[in-house]
């Protein structure tokens, strides 16, 4: 296997995205900013369509857990056939199966990319993306029985995703995970965006010059995706907003969430929340 899959891997909601979006204007290295509803390089590791073209079954006519059993199996296939470096976006968490296979292949993989946010943050864009209230949105973060596109009686557009709690997401991808993984904070993404940005692209072993991912910085920044969505919608926006990229600021939580709701995403993610910066060793919010 020449390359092996690069996972663009991240909770709902904490900046994989944008990275997509910077990721395409890194490889395209155009003289005008990258259109937003052009990501096909970096597709969903959970997409009906590729799961259905490349084992040439209907996922309708399976299970989840059928769906599931092969999904190993085809990114294996996708990344021995790939004809160049191929990215994928997974909000799965790194999970096993029944059979003790890990959902995501060692030998199909390269390396992930696992971007975090701040989880008061998170709750907020989570809420707004999904159509939920807050409480809705701080329960689900804490449930491990999580999980996208799970419900039956329907045909969803994409298989069913295990996210599981926001803590123990994070921990299967930065603590299980069998192969090099790069953590990226989102807010260092906000802050320091070229040093970050630059980090992962130095990981991924990729040559460009720091000019070139300076460009490619200046054109995924939030108001650049914004003003395309105003002029050309987003097409992998949800039903539920009426925008995707909607503000993306760090701490808005402070003016949208109650005391009951910072309490409760503290208690339920203290010790992920310590370990990754966003409380001090007593247990203050930092960001």
């Amino acid at each position: 296997m020449k390359r092996g899959i690069i996972w663009l891997a991240s909770y709902p909601k904490s900046g994989n995205t944008w990275f997509r979006i910077f990721l395409t204007n890194l490889l395209q290295n155009g003289d005008a900013p990258a259109s937003i509803n052009n990501l096909e390089k970096t597709p969903i590791a959970s997409a009906r369509d590729i799961f259905d073209d490349v084992t040439g079954i209907e996922a309708s006519d399976l299970t989840a857990d059928e769906i599931d059993r092969l999904r190993p199996e085809l990114y294996t296939y996708l990344a021995e056939n790939a004809e160049e470096q191929l990215f994928m976006k997974i909000h799965d968490a790194y999970t096993y199966l029944e059979d003790k296979r890990p959902l995501i292949p060692q030998k199909a993989t390269r390396c992930a990319l696992y971007f975090i946010r701040n989880p008061l943050d998170v709750a907020v864009s989570f809420a707004h993306h999904s159509g939920w209230n807050y409480d809705t949105s701080v329960t689900k973060m804490a449930d491990d029985a999580f999980a996208f596109c799970s419900k039956s009686g329907r045909l969803h557009s994409q298989l069913r995703q295990k996210i599981l709690s926001w803590s123990n997401h994070v921990l299967s991808w930065v603590n299980a995970s069998p192969f090099p993984v790069c953590l990226l904070r989102y807010e260092d993404m906000k802050l320091q965006p070229l040093e970050t940005f630059e980090k992962a692209v130095r990981f991924a072993g990729f040559p460009h010059t720091r000019e070139q991912i300076q460009k490619a910085v200046d054109f995924s920044s939030f108001d650049v995706v914004q003003k395309q969505e105003e002029a050309e919608s987003f097409k992998e926006k949800s039903s539920y907003p009426s925008v995707f990229f909607r503000k993306g600021k760090i701490g808005s939580w402070r003016k949208e969430l109650n005391e009951d709701h910072v309490r409760q995403i503290i208690h339920d993610h203290q010790k992920v929340m310590h370990r990754f910066g966003y409380l001090d060793d007593k247990g203050n919010i930092i960001c």
